[in-house]
């Protein structure tokens, strides 16, 4: 058996990140326009070439941070991409992940590999670059099946929430309207969800009661085999 890997093609990897964005009134993605071809001055994701010293992961954290400032977010690989004709430079895999960001909370620092960073609803996105209207919809997919098992959704919203504006994320995710008594009664139920004692004013309504993310006791019940669902 011949183990010389010289003998064996060398495809280029990227690892090109999702991230997803909400702002209370709709769901956005984050693009980087580009300077270098290919596709200079196109609306692409982040991305990156994979170094020879670092995992995948590392990779993505790497290009989050170089391109957009952005760490410390909840990241998870969805897909590897290798249609033979995707990167018009070569043979080049691309290895994806999602990231979920509050965009509140965080200041975007362009990179210097592109023009400008935006927050793009996911409903009117420009013409991308690559493959990544693809990569985008694969992801948009994994994040609405994923949100009814599993409360990544907390990620997008400020710490402290009403049940409304639950409820809102949740159908922007999924694309769908819930059925308020029926959305209110689960996620109470769940045991995830503790109040903070505080109130929002609304503008036409009595003030909402306000609750925060149980992270702690969500990962007890996990321990005790609960299973989240919406």
């Amino acid at each position: 058996m011949n183990n010389d890997l010289s003998q064996y093609p060398r495809p280029s990897v990227t690892v090109d990140c999702v991230v997803f964005g909400y702002d209370t009134q709709q769901l956005s993605v984050l693009l980087l326009h580009r300077k270098e071809e290919p596709f200079a001055n196109h609306w692409t994701l982040l991305g990156g070439f994979l170094r020879l010293d670092e995992t995948f992961e590392v990779a993505a954290e790497r290009i989050l941070s170089s391109k957009a400032g952005l760490a410390g977010l909840y990241l998870e690989q969805l897909y590897t991409f290798g249609s033979l004709d995707r990167d018009p430079r070569g043979r080049v895999l691309a290895v994806s992940y999602f990231a979920l960001v509050n965009p509140r909370q965080y200041n975007l620092v362009v990179g210097n590999m592109a023009h400008d960073l935006r927050w793009c609803p996911l409903s009117d996105l420009p013409t991308l670059g690559f493959d990544h209207h693809h990569i985008i919809e694969l992801a948009r997919r994994r994040l609405a099946s994923k949100v009814t098992y599993q409360p990544v959704g907390f990620e997008l919203l400020n710490e402290k929430f009403t049940i409304t504006e639950l409820q809102d994320l949740y159908e922007r995710i999924l694309g769908q309207s819930l059925d308020r008594r029926n959305f209110y009664k689960k996620i109470m139920a769940s045991g995830i969800l503790k109040a903070t004692g505080e109130r929002r004013e609304g503008l036409k309504s009595r003030p909402a009661e306000m609750f925060a993310f149980d992270k702690t006791r969500y990962e007890q019940l996990i321990e005790e085999g609960f299973q989240f669902k919406i």
